[in-house]
C-alpha cells in the first residue's frame, strides 16, 4: 500500500507522488521502516503516476524516445556493417554495447512516461495494471503504440540519412538489409520465433520487476537497462539479432523498402512477423507469469496507483 501526497516540491510542482510505499498491508514492513520522503518512490519505472497531463505530451515522450532509439541503434549496425565506415567490422559486441546505449538515451528522452519505447514493454505493464485492478486509459495506450511506431520510422530515416553515402556503396544487399531490420543465421520460423519470446521475456520480466524496487528508480534504471540490453544480445542474440522489440525490427525495415538504395534488395516481409509477434508474445507472458509470482511473494506492492492514467485525471 502507499500513501501520495500533492503539492510537494519538485519539479512537477502539484502533481501527485508517492510518499511512502510498504506497511504491513503488502510487504508487511512496519511503517517505520518504509520508504519516505517525497521523492524516494518517485519516477520508478512503470509504476509511478503520469507526470503527464496530456496526450500530446505523452507522445512527444514516446515519440522522441524511440526516435533516438532508432537513430543510435540502426546506427550502430550501419557503422559495423556499411563499408568504408569507421567501425566496419567491429563485431557484434560492439553493436550490443550501441543498442544498450540507444536504449539508455531513449530512456531518458521518455523518462515523463516511463521510457517504454517498445509495444512489448507498454503490453507487459498493462498486463500488470490489470492484474493490480488499476484503472487504464486506452486512449493512452494507443498513444504509447502509435508514438512508438512512428518514433520507430523517424530513427530509422535519419540513420539512414547519416549513412546515405555508404548505403550507395558496393555492399551486400543482406548486409544494407542488416543494417535496418533483424534476420535469423538459421532460419526455423519456429525457433526464431521462440528466441524471441524467451529474449523479450527476460527484457519486460526485468522492468516488471527491478523498475519497481529500487528507491531511486529513474537514476539508476535508464543503466540498468542499458547493461541488460547489452547483456540480452551477448546471450540470447546470436539466433535472430534480438529484435525484442515490435517497432525496432518494423519500422526500420518499412524505411528500408520505401528509401532509394543502391543496389538494395528485398525487405524479406516473410520473416517480418517473426521479429513482431515473438516480443509480444514475450512482453505478454512477462506481464502474465512475472508480475503475480513477485506480488505473491510481497516483492512487488499488491497495490499501486495506476500508472495509465494522466496527471490529474
Amino acid at each position: 500500500m502507499c500513501e501520495f501526497a500533492t503539492d510537494l516540491p519538485g519539479p512537477v510542482p502539484g502533481r501527485t507522488r508517492i510518499l511512502r510505499c510498504g506497511g504491513n498491508a503488502t510487504t508487511g514492513i512496519p511503517w517505520s521502516n518504509a520508504p519516505r520522503g517525497p521523492y524516494e518512490r518517485e519516477h520508478q519505472m512503470n509504476l509511478t503516476p503520469m507526470v503527464v497531463s496530456s496526450l500530446g505530451e505523452a507522445f512527444v515522450s514516446e515519440f522522441s524516445g524511440t526516435a533516438m532509439l532508432l537513430l543510435l541503434g540502426v546506427g550502430v549496425v550501419a557503422n559495423n556493417l556499411l563499408g568504408k565506415t569507421k567501425g566496419n567490422g567491429s563485431g557484434f559486441l560492439f553493436v550490443n554495447f550501441g543498442w544498450g546505449i540507444a536504449v539508455m538515451t531513449g530512456v531518458y528522452f521518455a523518462s515523463a512516461t516511463g521510457g517504454h519505447l517498445n509495444p512489448a514493454v507498454t503490453l507487459g505493464v498493462v498486463v500488470r495494471e490489470l492484474l493490480l485492478g488499476n484503472t487504464i486509459d486506452w486512449a493512452l495506450v494507443g498513444v504509447y503504440v502509435v508514438a512508438q511506431f512512428l518514433g520507430a520510422l523517424l530513427g530509422a530515416f535519419l540513420a539512414w540519412l547519416a549513412y546515405k553515402n555508404h548505403y550507395d556503396e558496393d555492399v551486400d544487399p543482406a548486409l544494407k538489409l542488416g543494417t535496418f531490420a533483424t534476420g535469423p543465421e538459421i532460419r526455423k520460423p519456429f525457433w526464431n520465433f521462440l528466441t524471441e519470446v524467451i529474449a523479450t521475456f527476460v527484457l519486460v520480466g526485468w522492468v516488471i520487476v527491478a523498475g519497481l524496487q529500487d528507491p531511486n528508480g529513474i537514476a539508476w534504471a535508464p543503466l540498468g537497462v542499458t547493461l541488460l540490453i547489452v547483456g540480452i544480445g551477448a546471450s540470447l542474440g546470436g539466433p535472430t539479432g534480438y529484435a525484442i522489440n515490435p517497432v525496432r525490427d518494423l519500422g526500420p525495415r518499412i524505411i528500408h523498402a520505401l528509401v532509394p538504395i543502391k543496389g538494395k534488395g528485398g525487405s524479406d516481409w516473410g520473416y517480418a512477423w517473426i521479429p513482431v509477434a515473438g516480443p509480444l508474445t514475450g512482453g505478454l507472458i512477462a506481464g502474465l507469469v512475472v508480475a503475480p509470482i513477485y506480488i505473491a511473494v510481497g516483492t512487488l506492492p499488491s497495490q499501486a496507483a495506476p500508472f495509465f492514467q494522466l496527471a490529474g485525471a
